[in-house]
């Protein structure tokens, strides 16, 4: 089985009419993949195929399955890292790492935009790339197992792409902080749902946040969650509350 495995490697990174993109994820992963297949359909998006027949040819599947890995190795990583930490901090940092926000960020720092455009048809959103991320740690935990897969998320993602120690002093929870400056200031805070529509065949959130029941700003995502975040961080600028933070961090 090893000599074979072997063996379509080689045919893969010599011979296979795929054999760019194994040159490519070998410089992306560090190994050139036996099943080609497997990382041709992580960068698949759901919103190229059109045929509900074919609603499994797409990388959903592998980015369920990725994102459990991802966050049980980024846990694992935290968990020797900071060994007298609590769990209240590794959790924040974990979460600050695997979030949609930073995914999309290390998936355009790896440039997976070219091979998200090679292989659909449709016109790139910024989340593709944090869901391509996640596929990807998937495809290599198929062909690769865990502890290999561990090995290529800490030196080839984590060790590349991701400022753990900047993490650790970053509060980017925009809609905990908003809420902990209006209880400080005797203000009320909440969210409504201006809006649930389709955009490239996905649901998209358009949400609105309010203080004191004036609309202070608002924000649309694919992800209600992340919509509320982006409509904090914009309504705390319009509150001033950004500006200390900013010109800090020039």
């Amino acid at each position: 089985m090893a000599l074979l495995r072997f063996i379509q490697r080689i045919y893969n990174f010599y011979f296979s009419p795929d054999k760019m993109l194994a040159r490519r994820l070998r410089s992306l992963t560090g190994f050139i993949p036996a099943n080609l297949n497997i990382f041709k359909l992580a960068f698949s998006h759901k919103s190229t195929i059109s045929d509900k027949a074919y609603a499994l040819q797409n990388n959903e599947r592998l980015e369920y399955l990725g994102d459990a890995v991802l966050g049980t190795i980024v846990a694992e990583y935290l968990f020797k890292k900071y060994p007298n930490s609590n769990e209240g901090f590794l959790t924040k940092m974990r979460s600050k790492i695997v979030k949609r926000k930073s995914l999309n960020k290390i998936g355009d720092k790896m440039g997976l935009d070219m091979l998200l455009a090679e292989y659909n048809n449709t016109r790139l959103s910024r989340s593709m790339l944090g869901n391509a991320v996640e596929a990807l740690v998937g495809a290599v935990y198929l062909e690769q197992g865990y502890f290999r897969t561990k090995r290529f998320v800490i030196r080839k993602v984590l060790r590349n792409y991701v400022d753990v120690h900047e993490l650790e002093s970053f509060d980017d929870n925009y809609k905990s902080q908003l809420l902990e400056w209006c209880q400080k200031n005797g203000q009320t805070v909440s969210y409504k749902l201006l809006a649930r529509y389709k955009f490239e065949k996905r649901d998209r959130f358009k949400v609105a946040v309010m203080v004191n029941g004036k609309k202070m700003a608002v924000a649309d995502d694919f992800n209600k969650k992340s919509a509320e975040q982006t409509a904090s961080e914009k309504a705390m600028q319009a509150l001033g509350i950004l500006i200390e933070t900013e010109e800090t961090e020039k």
